[in-house]
């Protein structure tokens, strides 16, 4: 008689072991959470009311991405270089090379403007300008000389910006120029009906429209509180969200004014140890159910065969099987 324990038996067995075998999480410390998407979220950020620094609070919400709120919208987070202390975002409703979009202002409150304004390499180009437009005439001086582009380039370039030069049968005037200009003109002021941002300029001279990289770069600031101290000790940068004076999150129930302490410390290490030894005794165990479940088939396979072989101790070999699994099942 052949024997029930075939290979592809065999190969079911471990693919139920090793799907059993599911690593136990280590119970997170921290209140504040360290990620959104793909990006990480360090201090002096924080999604959380309480978490990074109280300069930044309500600045950022995680739905699927992470989004810096201003009050002129809601833009996307491309990336943030905590050394270089630079976050790159997008506007979905600016123009650029590929899309005209409507009338729109980019406006930062006075908070935003002073820790994290956008920086010296982000350009802001003023579109089809009217020849009263503030920049052409009294403060001409604001608009620069952005790598030796011209207006004449931008609107041939772009599938966008053509039409502006369809429209006048000419090229209307635009303006290179920084986020000051913005900051204390809206765009009805400047007289200009649309607006892109370029990044990375001190790149570009050379560089063809089409392959400008479109966005805001932001550069942050992150005053010195301490919050090495805090992170040294095992604890998450914070605030009181009532005084809004610095916190070091210890745990979800526990914080302290500077740092964690070597009580924290060494009940953090205890958690990761218990974890460890959780983990271990989880593995033999599955281990072990593995190798007695091989056992049981086998034998329940021996009892099968040497009953088809006596017929007539059929019913006793039954009782058998019958015994033997219902022993196996209560491992």
């Amino acid at each position: 008689m052949q024997s029930l324990v075939t290979p592809s038996t065999i190969v079911k067995l471990i693919i139920l072991t090793l799907q059993l075998q599911l690593t136990i999480p280590t119970s997170a410390l921290s209140p504040c959470k360290t990620s959104c998407g793909n990006i990480a979220i360090n201090y002096p950020f924080g999604l959380e009311d309480g978490c990074g620094a109280p300069q930044f609070r309500h600045m950022f919400n995680c739905t699927s991405d992470l989004f810096f709120t201003t009050p002129s919208g809601a833009y996307k987070v491309q990336s943030i270089d905590y050394d270089k202390k630079m976050m790159v975002v997008y506007d979905p409703a600016m123009s650029t090379c590929s899309i005209l979009q409507p009338h729109h202002d980019f406006v930062m409150t006075d908070i935003q403007s002073v820790i994290i304004p956008p920086s010296q390499d982000t350009v802001f180009a003023l579109l089809n300008c009217s020849i009263d437009s503030p920049v052409l005439n009294h403060y001409k001086n604001l608009c620069f000389n952005f790598s030796g582009h011209s207006c004449d380039e931008l609107y041939g370039a772009c599938n966008a910006f053509r039409v502006f030069h369809l429209l006048t049968n000419s090229s209307p005037p635009c303006c290179f120029t920084g986020y000051d200009t913005v900051k204390f003109m809206s765009m009805n002021i400047l007289d200009c009906t649309h607006y892109t941002t370029v990044i990375n300029t001190d790149n570009l001279k050379g560089v063809g429209p089409l392959d400008w990289v479109y966005g805001i770069k932001l550069s942050f600031t992150v005053a010195d509180t301490g919050c090495e101290r805090c992170a040294q000790s095992g604890g998450t940068c914070g605030f009181d969200t009532e005084t809004e004076g610095l916190v070091c999150l210890c745990s979800t129930s526990v914080n302290s004014t500077r740092e964690c302490g070597k009580d924290y410390l060494k009940l953090s290490e205890r958690k990761v140890e218990r974890n460890n030894i959780i983990h271990v005794v989880h593995i033999t165990n599955t281990w072990f159910v593995f190798f007695s479940t091989l056992l049981c088939v086998s034998a329940a396979g021996s009892v099968v065969a040497e009953g088809l072989n006596h017929a007539p101790r059929l019913p006793f070999q039954l009782f058998l099987l019958i015994l033997w699994t219902f022993l196996c099942m209560s491992l």
